[in-house]
């Protein structure tokens, strides 16, 4: 009998295959998955941009979602080595890549030229440079998929506007028809080297020197350097935008001079410096970030030798308006994977994303996600119109870049573990992309200055020596009065408490003692502004009679990111649980529906 019953129970298939773990997004287009971008870009960019892209946005989302994916997902388990000499012994330092990360240089810089089609007419066929619109989508689909070479083909794309912008005649006759190439074979890729042993944050720290050697034959002027540089990403770029001191100069920030480093000299010699290690890093390990040391490297002097750290601020304010967008793009794979994962996986007798904390979860992943969205976008429209002359998008994107990299870049890394926990125990295996996720999220606060620096850049510099709050409130007062779909009661809410959070940040810009209040400030001008994004967005997309869920996500932005609540006070806001239902079905939500919900 005991014998029978073990029988009958091995021969009876039983449930335990694969089919009970969620999938997840790879195979996914992440262009035509994501309608809340695709609705946006009909805002943001003109429709004869949009017609001649969208090819190129649908294939980029393809191969993000599909082989960049797998791609990345090699080069992160196959992290660059260094080989400090070759086989005679010689100092010839190089770095091995796995072939997973050539082949995405290849589709990054070769096939889409997301280095340089800001800069040069002819990249995807453009008949003129790409808005900054069209640059940072392309951005924010590749990032979904990989975030570590995203660093070079950033620093590539900022070195080449810093040297278009203040390198003289001969030295862009020298390197900027390679620095703007799509020619893998002769192409030359950029970095930044700003961070020493000595001077992170603190750039006047910097003691790297630099010493005039002359004018050489093309007109380029040449100088040496010597000094250690501390955390060097893209440690082998072929041209490197760096500050040293020249010997003799004033101390801090206004002794610097700004460089662009060859590795290699117009005779094909080697420079004289040396890559000493590599660093073992928590994330963008596919990408290599090492340490330099300078032995009298020959570097050639971009601008005015008395405005180094001027020129390099422009290019690091680019970097970080690139790292909103990076942490937008993380945030969108994040609330992907966190919604794949919702509606398949099956517990207690049903999929996961019927569960109350579960759907109030997605909401936190969904939130910021979109918040982020929409200030990469508006930003990115915003930088174009600075770029075409407009001085006050110029001081509106003074503060817009920090305020977004602050903000963004924070809410990454919440997002990530927030995904991660959705998967549940497989998200910290590092088969899967949530790991991954997690770990990268991190450096975004870290690299072009951290939380602390950028918040202080907002509130000591943007708004209390160049007003810059009022000019974000004016463009955001003038931008509802263009949104006559919105109910008036809350476009005169959004207003006010943008209104309240410029008040806010001047009272601690103008105190001493409130500076330890810098961050609040910062994060309340991006919640407020975000919010008035997206209610004006969602305003605009309904009245064509498309999705106006942008609407909602705006009170949920001012509900939970602005308002004070009681932590042990029971209150039910029937509206919340209408609109989480809307959020988190696929359906358009009508511009009627979403104005009643903002307006019980």
């Amino acid at each position: 009998m005991l014998d029978t019953t073990i029988r009958s129970r091995t021969d009876t298939p039983r449930p335990f295959g694969a089919h009970h773990i969620a999938p997840d997004c790879r195979g996914m287009n992440f262009y035509r998955a994501d309608q809340g971008l695709r609705d946006l870009l009909g805002l943001y960019l003109e429709p004869d941009w949009l017609q001649r892209m969208e090819p190129h946005f649908q294939r980029m989302g393809e191969l993000a979602g599909g082989r960049l994916d797998e791609l990345a997902d090699i080069a992160d388990k196959h992290p660059p080595v260094l080989h400090a000499r070759d086989r005679f012994g010689r100092d010839e330092d190089w770095i091995e890549y796995h072939p997973a990360y050539r082949e995405m240089e290849k589709i990054a810089f070769g096939d889409f030229g997301m280095h340089a089609m800001s800069h040069r007419a002819g990249v995807l066929g453009m008949p003129e440079p790409a808005p900054p619109v069209v640059k940072y989508v392309f951005t924010y689909l590749f990032v979904q998929a990989e975030f570590g070479l995203m660093c070079p083909i950033s620093m590539s794309d900022t070195s080449n506007l810093t040297i278009r912008t203040f390198g003289s005649p001969a030295l862009k006759k020298l390197l900027l028809d390679r620095l703007l190439s799509t020619d893998m074979a002769s192409m030359l890729k950029g970095a930044q080297f700003m961070t020493e042993k000595a001077g992170g944050s603190d750039v006047g720290a910097i003691e790297t020197e630099a010493e005039p050697v002359g004018m050489g034959p093309d007109g380029v002027e040449r100088w040496r350097i010597w000094g250690d540089k501390w955390f060097c990403s893209h440690a082998d770029a072929d041209v490197t935008v760096m500050l040293a001191r020249p010997r003799g100069a004033a101390a801090g920030t206004k002794g610097l001079a700004l460089f662009a480093l060859p590795r290699r000299l117009e005779d094909g010699s080697r420079n004289a410096y040396r890559v000493v290690r590599l660093k073992d890093k928590l994330g963008t390990r596919s990408m290599a970030s090492g340490e330099v040391r300078l032995d009298g490297a020959i570097a050639y002097l971009v601008g005015d030798v008395a405005n180094g750290f001027k020129q390099m601020m422009n290019q690091v304010n680019l970097s970080r308006l690139s790292h909103g967008v990076r942490a937008a793009a993380m945030m969108r794979r994040c609330l992907n994977e966190a919604l794949v994962v919702a509606r398949h996986r099956r517990a207690f007798g049903s999929t996961i994303d019927a569960f109350p904390l579960l759907r109030r979860q997605l909401l936190k992943i969904m939130v910021p996600t979109e918040q982020a969205l929409s200030m990469s976008l508006w930003s990115a429209a915003v930088m174009g119109r600075a770029h075409a002359g407009d001085r006050d998008a110029a001081a509106l994107l003074r503060i817009l870049t920090p305020v977004f990299k602050f903000r963004a870049c924070r809410d990454n890394i919440p997002v990530a573990a927030h995904a991660l926990e959705v998967r549940g125990g497989a998200g910290y295996i590092e088969e899967w992309a949530n790991a991954r996720l997690v770990r990268d999220a991190q450096i975004g606060t870290l690299w072009e200055g951290t939380s602390n620096i950028n918040a202080l850049d907002v509130i000591a510099r943007a708004v209390g020596k160049a007003n810059g709050h009022r000019a974000l409130q004016a463009a955001i007062d003038e931008m509802l009065g263009r949104s006559p779909s919105l109910p008036g009661q809350f476009r005169g809410l959004l207003s006010a408490t943008m209104g309240r959070a410029a008040d806010f940040a001047e009272k601690v810009a103008a105190d001493p003692r409130y500076e330890k209040r810098s961050r609040q400030a910062a994060g309340a001008l991006y919640h407020a502004v975000t919010a008035a994004l997206l209610a004006a967005e969602g305003a605009a997309i309904g009245a064509k009679g498309g999705d106006a869920r942008r609407l909602l996500l705006a009170r949920f932005v001012l509900d939970h990111r602005l308002r004070t609540q009681d932590p042990l006070a029971l209150h039910e806001d029937a509206w919340e649980d209408e609109a989480t239902a809307l959020l988190l079905s696929d359906g358009r939500v009508p511009l009627d529906k979403a104005s009643a919900l903002v307006s019980a």
